[in-house]
């Protein structure tokens, strides 16, 4: 489990708690960069975590598109993106849970509504959830596939509000990257980022 930093706490004035997955619930973050390591690297593309970290946020059909312009490379976006997500699934399991977040959730799981809102697969976002465990604490997870326009749009998180049957406002958001706490931020939620609450490893071997 990621090494707690400090103790994460909720904003007084919340009454609904959404949560980010990759990076967020789960440290997955590790996991997601070696399979892009991997798959880049027949595209000659040295993948690096300086260059993961300035993609955190963006699907992988996005992030392939992104590299294309920076690299001047035209690799077909779907179907590296679809080959990504394969080598992620076949690692997948080495995740960890990040503990503050998960502390958090387990914390008040069952007094007041909860959900996820990610933008990953549906698929691959509850396959996260059961490895880790997670699943039994939420009913709602809000996917890629279940809104027009992914973070930083408020999209994903508006529609976890509706669900759980909240206003926005009191509603508070926990994300690891930036495009996530624009979209919070956007949907007019209290935002609240994790990274300072446990130590990052991405690059490590795991």
């Amino acid at each position: 489990m990621s090494e707690i930093v400090k103790e994460l706490t909720i904003n007084p004035k919340a009454k609904a708690l959404i949560f980010d997955l990759d990076g967020t619930l789960a440290d997955t973050m590790p996991v997601h960069f070696l399979a892009y390591k991997h798959i880049l690297m027949k595209y000659g593309i040295h993948f690096t975590p300086e260059l993961f970290a300035t993609l955190a946020g963006i699907p992988a059909v996005g992030t392939i598109e992104k590299l294309n312009e920076q690299f001047k490379t035209n690799m077909d976006a779907e179907v590296v993106g679809h080959l990504k997500e394969l080598e992620y699934e076949k690692i997948m399991h080495k995740m960890k849970p990040v503990a503050p977040v998960v502390e958090l959730a387990k914390k008040y799981h069952g007094k007041m509504p909860m959900s996820v809102g990610t933008g990953g697969y549906k698929r691959l976002a509850w396959e996260t959830m059961y490895i880790l465990g997670l699943d039994k604490y939420f009913d709602i997870l809000v996917s890629a596939e279940d809104v027009g326009r992914p973070k930083p749009f408020p999209d994903t998180f508006l529609k976890c509000a509706e669900l759980m049957g909240v206003g926005p406002t009191v509603c508070e958001v926990f994300e690891d990257a930036q495009l996530g706490i624009q979209a919070a931020k956007a949907a007019g939620m209290i935002a609240t980022l994790v990274t300072g609450f446990y130590e990052v490893t991405i690059g490590q071997e795991i």
